[in-house]
């Protein structure tokens, strides 16, 4: 190689900050491992692939030694200082010692990188993380796509769509390679597929999804698929970039884990490295003959081939009926021949579900699996998670509720008239304090009016106030499977944070212990206020509620009698007067109670200066009745003969009032309508003889009918208002009791109470309206509901320890409310398919709207509008490292009583279940283990003191689904424990319900939590894809219950 000296000569004298690196090295030549002279000291200059030895700083260049076609040995002994360049052609090997380990490792990085296969390297590298970056920053979250309204804006008409069934994803694929090559001979490559899409319209790589690691194989067959959700913009024009890497560290894996800030880079030590890519169309594998692609793995230059990648199309309705003999757990020899058999799909969703579903769910992210079964076949697993709009809508419209309640109490309150100076002042004060309460629902319900964007509110989110009626995490988890021989199913489970009061916080407690607390202190304000019991201002409640239901009812009703009487219409006469019986009826039977005679009597004394009489006592109503049934003109009473007036209070003033509202209706009303029957009869019979004299007849008695009854209904209506006038005030005075025991506590306790309510109801109706939406065909599961009721099995992972305590006092309380709510099933009449809340405290009935052709398929009973009743059980095991201190060094009371409690309500619906229902409406499974001995098998284990006995879930979870419940997982946030859990069941599931192969059942496990819709649900919360455990942490939890390594860290929570 020839070289100008004068030009060389003047590189090396140039100044010092002109080159890449210089500085004193001792050198000299070496062969083998003999050097042949001592080391001397050399000035040492590098500038690109030139080194330039010189004597001292200021000298000429004595040798100039060319970095190309060599390689650096560089010694990593702790002391050793030294570094060896050996060059292709032969030459003598050129040794070079540094004064320190650090400065020659800095010579080390400088002369590798100094000649062009070095920089060529550098390039590719850095061209590797430009597109990891890209990547990055335009897929925030991995399956976070365009909204649809864009979607369409991009997908113009040049654009060919994928044809697809309704509510089915678009796409989906699975993954194998084979051949792959590995940077050393001896390397053992433990490799994953990291999928990117293009878009056509905007050629911005976006990073969709990851298989999940294969160990110690170069010939991988990945069980996690790919697959895109309907609303995704995929069209055959797409195209997909498959990049495979070789994984060397899992723990370090941090790209794969996480998204990074918009202003950090990715590390280029991230512990991996990358082997080869390749792209496709997605037109060229939906139209190839085989739906299959073999592709080419390429290194990032285009040259070296590094291996192939197999693309197949995967159908839920088609089998991969291939033997598995070949496929190993230890992943040393995947190969496996895929061949497809066609099947009937039983169709599991149809295109009537949409319109209502869609408006229920939102932003779906699916997983693809596929696992060998026992017999060698395999199973297809398609994993679904949704967001839901009820998480907002639910606290919406029961805030709602709140509002109009209280504002109704309040004007109750201040309708008692005039009071005693100490009752009038207690009045002020709890009004005064009601309507700062409903100042503050008032607030919460504009500041969720304005919220926008995911309908979701993240673990992040659980400590804000004006988020706080809303529940944490709330998502479907669903699991379809397709195998071989078997029928499909599908699995859903309602995942979600426990509802609790979490911005109020659990220094004192929570609702269990604060409300018995209270109620001890109540007791205890006697000299204060009277005292009444929980059941008797629950009653007072009722009482108030049926008033203000009925009385318009009742007036309506009368209204019609009066008008089918001015019409000389006997049958209308007849059904209105029916009509008017019953809702009657329901009014006088709503004030059979002692407590409006105390409430009277209690109210009356604190009025200024009250006088008392004797009480006398009622007579019988039945006898006052037969008296004025022998009565010749009953309808000669009046309004001054029916409601006597005193200045004082007397008892029997009440009764005589109670009952002569009950009198004008039966003795006055219907009597008055027989007579008017009764004679229209006669006339009729003499019209037959006499039709001109018949006809005069009727126009006469048109006219009577309504004037003899107008009076009598006048007379109703007036006794009907002075009955809802008095029992209004008394019943308003029992709440002012009740409210005035205990301000501020009682509304304090009143609003935690309907927080964690909130967030107990939206996950109760969404999981209500999923069981119904999939079992629309199933006939026994529908006669149940509407005989039995339905059983909703909450499973618990709250420890008894500190905070969480508190917790599982809240959520205990109010998965207890539940029980309090009936559903009702109704036809929807427009295109908004949200349920409608009506109702009160402690008495809501939610009813769920359905399109024609859905509700057409319901039960007569429910059609008809049958009241829903639902029996909601908690079952709850400790499994972190707080709970082991709760077990060791603290009280596991709480959850033991809560486990027993639950238990007996369990059992009650068991009994009713099998006293009213055959069994054989049950639905089928594998594991035929029958319900009796389960629930011996739960009491067990319920009575038996083990530590962490995480069998009382899977026991209860296993009587959940036989019985045709709806099940829901909870832990703080629904997102760590919760995964964990979730996974676990669908593992289960697959292996007693279809067979999955017992050597798969680990790695189905790790394949689930390290690449399936929990860890994007821990994305979603934290923006980070790693559970909130450490070592530690882990070290406490049940064996199942601990994620695959790299999968975990460090994470806010």
């Amino acid at each position: 190689m020839r070289f100008n000296a004068k030009d060389l000569a003047w590189v090396a004298r140039r100044p010092s900050g002109c080159f890449d690196k210089e500085g004193k090295l001792k050198i000299c030549r070496m062969v083998g491992d003999e050097k042949l002279i001592e080391p001397r000291e050399r000035w040492c200059r590098l500038k690109g692939n030139l080194l330039f030895l010189m004597k001292n700083k200021s000298s000429e260049a004595a040798e100039v030694v060319i970095l190309e076609r060599c390689w650096i040995v560089e010694f990593r002994t702790k002391t050793d200082v030294s570094i060896v360049l050996k060059f292709q052609s032969g030459e003598p090997d050129l040794y070079l010692e540094a004064a320190s380990k650090p400065d020659c490792e800095s010579w080390a990085v400088a002369l590798g990188e100094a000649n062009s296969e070095g920089l060529q390297n550098k390039i590719q590298q850095l061209r590797r993380l430009i597109m990891e970056i890209k990547e990055e920053r335009s897929s925030d979250e991995a399956q976070q796509f365009l909204p649809s309204s864009q979607a369409d804006s991009l997908g113009e008409p040049q654009f060919t769509s994928i044809q697809r069934i309704a509510n089915e994803p678009k796409l989906e694929f699975s993954l194998a390679c084979k051949d792959l090559v590995a940077a050393t001979r001896d390397r053992k490559l433990n490799t994953f597929v990291q999928v990117s899409v293009v878009h056509p319209a905007e050629h911005i790589l976006t990073r969709y999804s990851s298989t999940e690691i294969v160990e110690g194989t170069r010939d991988p067959l990945f069980l996690t698929g790919v697959t895109f959700p309907p609303e995704y913009p995929i069209y055959e024009e797409t195209k997909i970039k498959l990049t495979v890497y070789d994984v060397k560290d899992k723990s370090q894996d941090t790209v794969r884990t996480s998204v990074l800030p918009d202003h950090k880079d990715p590390r280029a030590d991230i512990g991996r490295s990358f082997l080869g890519c390749t792209t496709f169309r997605v037109g060229d594998l939906v139209k190839s003959k085989e739906q299959q692609l073999t592709l080419t793995l390429r290194t990032s230059d285009g040259g070296k081939t590094v291996g192939t990648i197999e693309v197949n199309l995967v159908k839920m309705g088609e089998l991969e009926d291939g033997e598995t003999d070949n496929i190993e757990t230890d992943a040393q020899d995947q190969k496996c021949v895929l061949v497809r058999e066609c099947t009937a799909t039983d169709g599991l969703s149809g295109k009537d579900n949409l319109p209502s579903l869609n408006a229920v769910l939102k932003n779906p992210i699916c997983k693809l699996y596929r696992f060998p079964t026992s017999d060698n076949k395999w199973m297809r697993i398609r994993e679904q998670m949704a967001e839901t709009t009820l998480s907002f809508h639910v606290p919406k419209e029961l805030i709602n509720l709140h509002i109009k309640e209280d504002m109704r109490r309040n004007q109750e309150l201040k309708d008692l008239g005039e009071l005693a100076p100490h009752w009038d002042n207690m009045r002020k004060s709890v009004i005064a304090h009601c309507d700062q309460m409903l100042s503050m629902y008032q607030d919460t319900l504009a500041e969720l009016g304005k919220h926008a964007g995911s309908s979701f509110k993240s673990s992040c989110s659980k400590g804000e106030k004006t988020l706080e009626f809303i529940p944490i995490n709330l998502h479907l988890q669903r699991m379809h499977v397709h195998s071989p021989r078997l029928k499909d199913g599908l699995y859903d489970v309602i995942t979600v944070g426990a509802p609790a009061a979490h911005f109020q916080g659990f220094k004192n407690g929570g609702l269990r212990k604060l409300l018995s607390k209270f109620e001890a202190e109540r007791r205890n304000t006697g000299y204060q206020c009277i005292y009444y019991s929980p059941e008797n201002t629950a009653k007072a409640k009722e009482v108030l509620s049926n008033i203000n239901h009925l009385q318009p009812l009742i007036s309506s009703h009368a209204d019609l009698l009066l008008n089918s009487a001015s019409q000389h219409s006997p049958d209308s006469l007849k059904n209105s007067l029916k009509m008017l019986s019953e809702k009657t009826e329901l009014f006088v039977h709503a004030f059979k109670d002692q407590l409006v005679r105390s409430a009277l009597l209690a109210l009356y004394t604190a009025r200024p200066g009250c006088v008392l009489k004797k009480p006398a006592v009622p007579r019988n109503t039945a006898e006052e009745g037969s008296d004025l049934q022998h009565q010749d003109h009953p309808s000669q009473i009046t309004r001054q003969d029916s409601i006597p007036h005193h200045s004082e209070y007397d008892e029997e003033e009440w009764v005589t009032v109670w009952a002569f509202f009950g009198k004008a209706l039966n003795v006055c009303i219907i009597a008055m309508v027989d007579r008017l029957l009764e004679k229209d009869n006669i006339s009729t019979k003499e019209g037959d003889n006499d039709p001109s004299a018949a006809d005069c007849k009727v126009l006469h008695t048109g006219g009577d009918w309504y004037d003899q009854l107008y009076p009598l209904v006048i007379t109703l209506k007036d006794c009907m208002g002075e009955v809802v006038t008095r029992a209004k005030q008394s019943m308003a005075f029992v709440l002012l009791q009740e409210l005035a025991c205990g301000l501020p506590q009682c509304l304090m306790l009143t609003l935690r109470r309907d927080i964690v309510f909130s967030q107990a109801l939206a996950g109760l109706v969404c999981g209500f309206i999923i069981k119904l939406h999939t079992s629309l065909h199933d006939q026994g599961f529908l006669q149940q509901l509407h005989t039995v009721g339905l059983l909703v099995q909450y499973e618990g992972l709250l420890s008894t320890y500190s905070e969480e305590a508190g917790m599982l006092e809240d959520m205990a309380v109010g998965i207890s409310d539940l029980q309090k709510v009936m559903f009702k099933v109704i036809e929807a009449k427009s295109e908004d398919f949200l349920p409608i809340i009506t109702g009160r405290r402690e008495h809501y009935i939610i009813e769920v709207q359905l399109p024609a052709k859905m509700f057409e398929l319901l039960p007569q009973e429910i059609k008809e509008g049958k009241l829903l009743r639902m029996y909601p059980v908690l079952f709850n095991v400790g499994i972190n490292e707080q709970q082991t201190l709760a077990e060791r060094f603290g009280d596991t009371t709480l959850q033991e009583s809560i486990n027993q409690e639950n238990l007996e309500l369990l059992k009650e619906y068991y009994k009713l279940f099998t006293e009213k229902m055959p069994s054989d409406c049950l639905p089928q499974f594998q594991e035929q283990n029958d319900l009796k001995g389960l629930l011996e098998n739960l009491h067990q284990n319920i009575q038996v003191k083990k530590r962490k006995n995480v069998e009382i879930m899977w026991l209860a979870a296993t009587i959940c689904r036989k019985l045709n419940g709806v099940r829901f997982t909870c832990c703080k946030s629904a997102k760590d424990r919760t995964s964990m859990s979730v996974t676990l069941e669908q593992c289960s599931i697959l292996r007693d319900e279809h067979q999955l192969h017992k050597d798969f059942f680990i790695r189905a496990l790790d394949c689930m939590r390290r690449e399936g819709c929990r860890i994007e649900n821990v994305l979603k919360n934290v923006k980070c894809r790693k559970y909130a455990f450490n070592m530690i942490q882990l070290m406490a939890f049940p064996k199942y219950y601990r994620p695959p390594e790299g999968t975990y860290g460090k994470a806010d929570t």
